[in-house]
């Protein structure tokens, strides 16, 4: 049986809430009266006053209602809130950054991926379809110093739009891995060029995209962690010239100065860029 034949949204959905109950994010946050008052009202308020404005009827209201139960019976809020609210938080959190722009991390991170040093190949299978990609560059502080030993956190879809450990019959760490840069912060990575995909639509998540009309694609990304000693972690998405959903990423994720510059690679096979990472030394 094919994965596309097999996966799901709830079963992706219970993977993803899952591993964000694991991922120690879930920690109560010190935050004041007066804030957690704030931001409450102004939810709250917000609702109301799209209800009065657009005269909700009951039955609306209460298929609203239905709806967000099904959100939380099928995992879906990771998926939720990554997609379409994550992107706001990431602007706000990295507004103050000099070095490179970042982007959401989704729901389908998963930590300590088997670690390689650089050149490395990624963990695929051996039949990995795809074109084979090299993606290489340089982690330096915004003084221009290269960092040493900076880790690349590297993981993606597979040509067919699936993410290892939230679709059935890939091996546990396949496209994903860790690797550390050298001595002048230089990396060398070769892997596979992802395919864009549609988030999971016989959900939650689904339903609503289907009754608003609207569509499921993100395009073809490389998800990325950048660290360094020192410096703040950069977090990241990075995107290929031509893919039609780049100007309507149905998680608005996309930013100009994360296109990747693809080229024939020098090998003769595959494709391959050249990316460099910059990071804001911690405060």
């Amino acid at each position: 049986m094919s994965i596309e034949s097999t996966a799901s949204a709830a079963a992706s959905g219970s993977a993803a809430t899952d591993r964000f109950r694991q991922s120690g994010k879930t920690s109560t946050v010190h935050a004041s009266q007066e804030r957690v008052n704030l931001l409450a009202s102004k939810l709250v308020n917000a609702v109301n006053d799209i209800v009065l404005e657009e005269r909700v009827t009951y039955d609306e209201y209460n298929a609203f209602k239905a709806w967000l139960i099904k959100v939380g019976e099928d995992g879906e809020w990771p998926l939720f809130l990554d997609v379409w609210v994550e992107h706001s938080v990431e602007d706000v959190a990295t507004s103050h950054r000099h070095g490179n722009k970042g982007s959401i991390e989704g729901p389908y991170y998963i930590p300590e991926a088997p670690e390689q040093k650089s050149p490395a190949k990624i963990s695929m299978r051996p039949d990995e379809k795809g074109t084979p990609l090299l993606f290489q560059g340089q982690v330096r502080s915004t003084d221009g110093s290269p960092l040493p030993n900076a880790k690349i956190e590297l993981w993606h879809a597979d040509e067919e739009g699936y993410y290892s450990q939230f679709a059935p019959g890939i091996p546990e760490w396949n496209l994903r891995g860790s690797f550390i840069a050298d001595a002048q912060g230089n990396f060398h990575i070769d892997t596979m060029q992802p395919a864009p995909y549609q988030i999971p639509t016989d959900g939650a998540c689904g339903q609503l995209i289907a009754a608003a009309g609207w569509h499921a694609w993100r395009p073809a990304h490389l998800h990325l962690k950048v660290s360094a000693p020192g410096h703040e972690l950069l977090t990241a998405q990075l995107y290929f010239p031509g893919d039609p959903h780049n100007e309507d990423d149905i998680a608005t994720a996309v930013k100009p100065e994360l296109m990747l510059d693809i080229k024939p690679a020098e090998s003769g096979t595959g494709v391959q860029t050249t990316y460099d990472f910059v990071l804001d030394p911690a405060s």
